[in-house]
């Protein structure tokens, strides 16, 4: 007969005062789990009531299957924040609120550059909204808690530190999404569109799972891109922008080149130059640093999309740079990115 011994279990898996910690955990590292563990659930019940989850029926005409996803509410009328990716181009949608209520959304706008669609919930309503926040506040190592609603009247959460900031990364369809943050936090089934959130319970960015191999981590767009999105569609119903054809990410500048240059404390480094597009015909490289546009300093990738706006299509932009320790200053005619 198998003889029950208590004692092996609290040795194995902590002290039978407080089973939740290893048996030699000190008062002091009990105290900082439980700070962590107190900071995550602050977040979830400041921001879970303002996501929801987004339903979109099925396409016939495109034999396109309906999806599921996420969105974050984030005004209290009902203007819903999701991807671009989870409306998959349906001009309405069905959202099942935290409060189980199920209301039907038309779509404001739809940008699958951003990979961010603004829904309108048709229905009468006052809902938790979530703020948006400033994302180029980010550190890398801070904590950031990733939110979904893919069941509906139920939030899944997953916590993680931010990884890197101001990348751009392409997407499964070709695009390329600029401006997004990558943490560890992962993405659950369903959990695209729902906000990533800071600590202080400001949505920092709308995560995203719409980027090749992005397994067991979490992308999200950046909230300060998500912000120049927002207003585009509700003032022209689209976003229309220039773009010069490069991939980049936010990097920080060294002491000694922003006194030298006049420069911010970050720049964007180009990483990838599109054959036959503006920066390439202007003879931009991988690897050079981008300081300003036009004079105005460059200090993330979203301070790129919002320059890069109408108004520079079709108009020659001075893009100064720093290449091999030295400042040189490039004429580049930006182009409109097109939907497809």
């Amino acid at each position: 007969m198998f003889d029950f011994n208590p004692s092996l279990v609290s040795d194995e898996l902590g002290s039978s005062e407080n089973p939740s910690f290893p048996a030699e955990t000190t008062p002091t590292e009990q105290l900082l789990f439980d700070a962590y563990s107190q900071a995550v659930v602050d977040v979830v019940d400041r921001v879970g009531p303002a996501v929801v989850r987004v339903e979109t029926p099925p396409d016939r005409e495109k034999r396109q299957r309906g999806g599921t996803g996420s969105g974050v509410v984030i005004s209290p009328d009902g203007l819903v924040l999701t991807n671009s990716h989870v409306v998959q181009g349906a001009s309405t949608v069905r959202l099942a609120l935290a409060d189980t209520r199920t209301v039907k959304a038309r779509v404001l706008g739809d940008d699958p550059h951003t990979d961010l669609a603004l829904l309108r919930i048709i229905d009468d309503v006052s809902l938790p909204a979530a703020r948006l926040g400033n994302s180029k506040g980010l550190r890398r190592g801070q904590l950031v808690v990733a939110i979904g609603n893919p069941l509906g009247f139920e939030s899944t959460v997953t916590a993680g530190v931010v990884s890197a900031l101001g990348r751009s990364l392409r997407a499964t369809s070709g695009r390329l999404i600029d401006d997004v943050i990558q943490t560890d936090a992962a993405l659950n089934p369903g959990n695209s569109g729902g906000p990533l959130v800071a600590t202080s319970g400001q949505v920092v960015g709308i995560n995203t799972a719409m980027i090749s191999r992005a397994q067991g981590i979490c992308f999200a767009v950046a909230s300060n891109t998500a912000v120049f999105v927002v207003s585009e569609f509700i003032a022209h119903g689209r976003v229309r922008r220039a773009h010069i054809g490069i991939a980049a990410e936010t990097v920080p500048l060294p002491r000694r080149i922003t006194v030298a240059t006049g420069a911010g404390k970050r720049a964007i480094r180009i990483s990838e130059v599109m054959a036959g597009g503006p920066a390439a015909q202007a003879g931009l490289l991988a690897g050079d640093l981008v300081l300003s546009v036009d004079g105005t300093a460059i200090e993330g990738a979203d301070d790129l999309i919002r320059l890069l706006n109408a108004e520079r299509i079709g108009r020659e932009t001075v893009v100064t740079i720093l290449r091999g320790g030295a400042v040189e200053k490039k004429a580049v005619l930006p182009v409109e990115r097109t939907r497809s």
